[in-house]
């Protein structure tokens, strides 16, 4: 039996509904939309790995949809044409905007099995060459409007050579966009070097960056490993005093001189850095004001996933495709009910824990698809008690120990940014004061310790 999923688009309910059962009985997962708007929010809510297009439609015609989805490369399933009155004329302009077959109504059971075989033979192959040819990651994944409009941002950003300083929580992808950029600036023939900043100390900071030059030969540094090219600087807010007084001084005077040497060199890269939202101030002494002014001419903000869960099915299959091509690891799919699970869960730790979530499963093994239960059994039952709200998996909870966990993590939180004055926390929630006071004590919640 075949887990392919098929998109049938055609405004005939005969057609859609003949075409449906034929394929259900073959055991492909079917989907049917009646025209081109419903045929989008198909594609949009999950990605077929073929499509079934009628040509003739009320609103849109299969031959406009099919340029559409052509220049906005939003559809990446092979395309197979369906016409009861088609003309030479419109089947070859649907093979030049890429369809990969033709049938005509009345449709040849016989006929249409034959092409949705070939069809997705055709488009795994199309998958398996070009995950051969791009590297991992070279576009951070996801449809959702936040990930498109983010990839235009960084479109904009790349050609340029100042300094990018790229802020989002840990486990976002900042070092993969940081990559996104260098593949699409100038510089992309050159290497691209990355470090974490908490792997420089005080003592060894000046040689990790400037390298030294001994009786046995020159060790180039970081700097000097990224000429020509990006270097990339992971979680500034890990970089200690010394370090950073170097950094500067390198980027202001564009040259560093070796440990133990005597000429200057000539630093030549690009910079860009990655760091969690508000680091400036967290350290035990703040973040250098001169060097974060020269870090961060551009800024890319990168949103936790949380804010585009819509996104999660897509990274999913994504991750899955990765791991078993690079790990040779046992091919499995998340279910609907295992997708639905896991876009309502808070993700805490982004896009490193989906991934990690990915491989833990296919290494487990079991049947092909994901169920719900395995996903249970695997997510975090309650998040740690000092998780911001935003990250607690309430789902996992029964509806009662779910209420009073929001209840005192929004009061808790609430009233830290009242300063711990309950009389504003009141006026902030819209709650009587007199009521306000027994909740706090209901839940827990030290009220006092927080007025003093």
């Amino acid at each position: 039996m075949s887990s392919a999923r098929i998109l049938v688009v055609d405004d005939e309910a005969d057609i859609r509904e003949l075409v449906r059962d034929i394929l259900s009985e073959e055991g492909y997962t079917v989907e049917v939309a009646a025209n081109a708007a419903e045929a989008r929010a198909a594609c949009a809510k999950q990605a077929p790995d073929l499509v079934l297009l009628d040509i003739w439609m009320p609103d849109t015609d299969g031959i406009s949809l099919l340029r559409e989805w052509q220049q906005t490369q939003l559809l990446a399933a092979p395309v197979v044409m369906m016409s009861g009155h088609g003309t030479v004329e419109t089947a070859v302009e649907a093979t030049r905007l890429g369809a990969i077959d033709y049938v005509e109504k009345p449709l040849s059971l016989a006929k249409l099995l034959r092409t949705v075989r070939r069809a997705l033979e055709e488009g795994n192959r199309r998958k398996q060459a070009a995950r051969a040819l791009v590297p991992p990651l070279l576009a951070p994944v996801g449809r959702s409007r936040l990930m498109r409009e983010l990839r235009e941002q960084v479109k904009l950003l790349a050609p340029h050579e100042a300094a990018v300083l790229v802020l989002g929580e840990s486990g976002t992808g900042r070092e993969a966009f940081a990559r996104y950029i260098h593949t699409l600036s100038p510089r992309s023939s050159g290497p691209f070097v990355s470090f974490a900043a908490g792997s420089l100390t005080e003592e060894n900071a000046e040689e990790m960056l400037f390298g030294a030059e001994r009786s046995d030969g020159v060790r180039p540094g970081l700097l000097e490993q990224a000429a020509h090219g990006t270097l990339f600087t992971n979680g500034l807010e890990d970089l200690p005093p010394t370090a950073q007084r170097l950094l500067l001084a390198a980027v202001e005077s564009n040259s560093f001189l070796r440990k133990g040497g005597r000429v200057q060199v000539r630093f030549d890269a690009r910079l860009i850095s990655s760091a969690q939202p508000g680091f400036e101030t967290r350290g035990a002494e703040p973040f250098r004001v001169d060097l974060l002014s020269n870090l961060n001419l551009l800024t890319l903000r990168i949103p936790p996933l949380r804010d585009y869960s819509e996104d999660v099915p897509e990274l999913l299959r994504y991750y899955v495709d990765r791991l078993v091509d690079e790990e040779r690891l046992v091919f499995r799919r998340f279910g609907v009910a295992a997708q639905n699970r896991l876009r309502n869960y808070p993700w805490p730790g982004n896009i490193r824990e989906l991934k990690n979530l990915v491989h833990r499963l296919l290494i487990q093994g079991g049947q092909e698809e994901i169920r719900l239960d395995e996903i249970e059994r695997e997510i975090t039952a309650q998040a740690p008690d000092n998780e911001p709200l935003v990250k607690q998996d309430l789902l996992s909870m029964p509806l009662r120990e779910a209420r009073e966990h929001f209840e005192r993590a929004y009061l808790t939180q609430q009233l830290q940014l009242c300063n711990g004055k309950v009389g504003q926390l009141a006026k902030r929630v819209g709650m009587e004061r007199t009521h306000l006071y027994r909740k706090l004590r209901s839940l827990g919640v030290d009220f006092r310790q927080a007025e003093e």
